[in-house]
């Protein structure tokens, strides 16, 4: 049954007495007062002594003649008897409410009756319409009178009769309107319900986000002024939700509310089934049976007198009460036995959670350490095979070493992602906001998948609105992994097709600029059903191009980047047809000129006119081979020190014009390493070389003294780039000094 807001509550005053005792008619005040008195007692649920008063209110309303208090019982009655679901004896009541509300051309007390009898109307099958005519009518009346405050309930409850016969389009524009009334109102009940009733509207028409803020508004709400009711039902329908989201942890806190809330409803529920049988069997047509109670009280008087009965029915009523303390004990003890159990329970839970953070953390250790181990035999893979590559003489087997760097580079990526989804679900991944070139992002991200794209004999077609600035503030790093693992998501899944990156100025504000990020492909598509699926860790869709089967690792890292950037994806994607993954990032534009790199070119320029000599500190056979081998391709003078004590020793002995820096390394490591050569040299650039994750140390080796950072395994040109950046500037700090 549905509880409306607006039911029988009146304004009433209180009186000094009944009747006088010389038989006078019945007073203004004392009908008043009768009139209170059933009120309250029907809002407390004593449906019994409501009813005794309202059908004495009404006789004496009769006697002195007084419809409005006639209006009054009438509505009281009508009440009481929806309250107790006897639906035709309430609707009797409150028609000849409203014939009196008419004879007194009372437009407040055809508010309250109209709205009543939509109540009733609205539950009945078949009625709906009628009783929603009847809240109509409210409303127009509330208009005319130019009163706001009272078309919240009937619109709420417009709502709410839609809702339950599942016309969500029409609900809407109720719940629309009720909003904007209930603005400006102090009213936690009505707003709490209206929220449970938006949350119910939201969840239907799959806006899952705005129903779940409603609900767990409604809730709070209700639990704040402590409305058993309201926050049962909010309770029991956020449940369904989350349960429909497969959300089932909440879900069970959520039912486990409602069970609470229930248990005290229960018990109302209970005093109404007692209160709704003496209503009917004591009290109902009190006055035609007011003769048929006095005979029968005159029969129990008779039957009292006989000692041998009455012994008898306290014997009875004696081994019933022994029989109901029983029960009660066994109650008792059953109950006890239950918070024992629920005790025992939490601690389990309690240690499990404890447990399972254990297991993060050392999880989280565990992908760190081996990331590490993994980059660095990886590094002596990456560097050799550029450096085959780029020699001649091995040209015949160009393709092999092109592959063998691939597959290095898929590696690499693999645990990068895998340590990537680590870090974000230990929460450690935090935004940069630097200058970047969007375009010249983009150009390094289709040159990155240029071997996978003649391998699949794919064509890639890439579009930059010109509108877009040309220097944005962000995250270039994880702007670039998002589309990184787009683009290599589209490629993988496409054969003999075209891959589409279109990037669009959606709008402007302020110095803001909102950029749609669109890949598009014509490959093998998805199907509807697993949709939802690709978005979780380690799901994949079967693929015919078995060369390229990933972790499944991609687009939950896409999803998990896109919410720290206050953006979601989304997917537009038919199977065997190809799909669209699309996103839109507000980016600040870089309102600063862009520098230029040519007087920093221009000073390494002049200085390779002298030779340039680079310390390699690095205990590493194999990466001693393939750093110096780099370096010595441009004409770089390099020495290798395999420890920090002997790197020590060659910066006293010798001059250098940059040192790279091993991090980690047997005795003092790069940091201290670092510390002790800036307490006599505070000039020579001091780059680190380590498998760690940037983000890591980034802090910790600018506070050592280092100057800048290479990760391993690296690009060779971006090598090349770090290591001239850092020379140039060293030059020209020298130049002004």
């Amino acid at each position: 049954m549905k509880h409306h807001y607006l039911l029988f509550i009146f304004c009433v005053i209180s009186l000094n007495s009944l009747f006088s005792q010389n038989g006078e008619p019945v007073s203004i005040d004392s009908l008043e007062r009768l009139s209170d008195l059933a009120s309250d007692y029907i809002v407390n649920y004593n449906y019994k002594d409501g009813v005794e008063n309202a059908y004495l209110l009404l006789e004496l309303a009769e006697d002195a003649d007084e419809e409005y208090y006639k209006f009054h019982a009438h509505n009281y009655l009508g009440t009481a008897y929806n309250e107790l679901k006897d639906t035709l004896r309430a609707k009797k009541n409150y028609l000849k409410a409203l014939d009196y509300a008419r004879e007194l051309k009372n437009d407040t007390l055809l508010i309250y009756i109209y709205n009543n009898l939509g109540n009733i109307y609205s539950e009945e099958k078949g009625n709906e319409e009628k009783g929603i005519d009847y809240y109509n009518k409210v409303i127009d009346l509330a208009d005319s009178l130019g009163i706001e405050n009272e078309k919240l309930t009937p619109t709420v409850n417009i709502a709410w009769t839609y809702i339950d016969g599942k016309k969500y389009d029409r609900a809407y524009p109720f719940l629309k309107k009720s909003l904007k009334l209930i603005e400006n109102e102090e009213n936690n009940i009505a707003r709490s319900q209206l929220y449970m009733l938006l949350g119910r509207y939201h969840q239907k028409t799959q806006n899952l986000d705005s129903a779940e803020y409603y609900f767990k508004e409604g809730l709070y709400l209700a639990e704040k002024d402590s409305l058993i009711l309201p926050a049962a039902l909010i309770s029991k329908d956020y449940a369904n939700m989350l349960f429909s989201t497969g959300n089932f942890e909440d879900a069970y806190k959520s039912l486990l509310k409602y069970d609470k809330y229930n248990a005290q409803l229960f018990e109302n529920e209970k005093l109404a089934q007692i209160q709704s049988a003496n209503a009917r069997f004591d009290v109902n047509e009190y006055r035609r049976n007011l003769e048929i109670s006095k005979k029968e009280q005159a029969y129990q008087d008779e039957l009292i007198e006989k000692s041998t009965e009455k012994i008898l029915i306290m014997v009875v009523a004696s081994l019933i009460l022994i029989i109901i303390l029983l029960i009660l004990n066994k109650i008792n003890q059953d109950r006890k036995k239950l918070i024992n159990e629920l005790k025992e329970r939490n601690n389990q839970l309690r240690d499990s959670r404890d447990n399972a953070e254990r297991l993060s953390r050392l999880k989280t250790e565990f992908l760190s350490t081996v990331s590490h181990e993994l980059r660095t035999p990886l590094y002596g893979v990456v560097g050799l095979t550029s450096l085959l590559l780029d020699d001649k003489t091995l040209k015949k087997h160009e393709n092999d070493l092109k592959s063998l760097k691939f597959s290095a580079d898929y590696l690499l990526a693999l645990i990068n992602d895998v340590l990537q989804m680590n870090k974000m679900e230990s929460n450690q991944v935090k935004l940069e906001n630097i200058s970047f070139n969007l375009e010249e992002l983009v150009l390094s991200i289709v040159n990155t998948f240029e071997f996978t794209r003649l391998q699949n004999k794919n064509k890639m077609h890439y579009h930059i609105d010109h509108k877009i600035p040309v220097n944005l503030i962000g995250d270039p790093v994880r702007l670039s992994q998002v589309l990184m693992n787009l683009v290599g998501n589209a490629v993988k899944f496409t054969e003999n097709g075209n891959i589409h990156i279109n990037i669009e100025l959606q709008d402007r504000v302020e110095d803001r600029a909102v950029i749609y990020f669109e890949v598009k492909d014509d490959g093998i598509g998805i199907p509807v059903s697993k949709q939802k699926m690709i978005f979780e860790e380690f799901s994949q869709l079967k693929s015919s191009n078995y060369n390229y089967q990933g972790t499944g690792l991609g687009l939950p890292i896409v999803k998990r980047l896109l919410e720290l950037f206050n953006s979601q994806i989304h997917l537009k994607s038919k199977e065997g047809e190809g799909s669209v993954f699309c996103f839109s990032l507000s980016l600040k534009e870089d309102q600063a000129p862009a520098q230029s790199a040519g007087f920093a070119h221009e000073v390494y320029l002049d200085n390779l006119k002298e030779s340039q000599k680079i310390l390699v500190v690095d205990d590493n056979r194999i990466n001693q081979v393939v750093t110096r081998r780099i370096l010595e391709k441009q004409n770089f003078t390099c020495v290798v020190a395999e420890n920090g004590v002997e790197a020590i020793e060659r910066v006293t002995a010798e001059n250098f014009d940059l040192i790279l820096m091993d991090l980690n390394m047997p005795g003092i490591n790069g940091m201290e390493t670092t510390r002790r050569i800036r307490v006599f040299n505070k000039h020579v650039p001091i780059v680190a070389l380590t498998a760690v994750e940037i983000e890591e140390v980034r802090n910790e080796i600018h506070e050592a003294g280092m100057n800048d950072i290479i990760v391993k395994p690296y690009d060779v040109e971006r090598f090349y780039q770090i290591i001239k950046r850092n020379l140039s500037q060293n030059i020209e700090a020298s130049t002004k000094n």
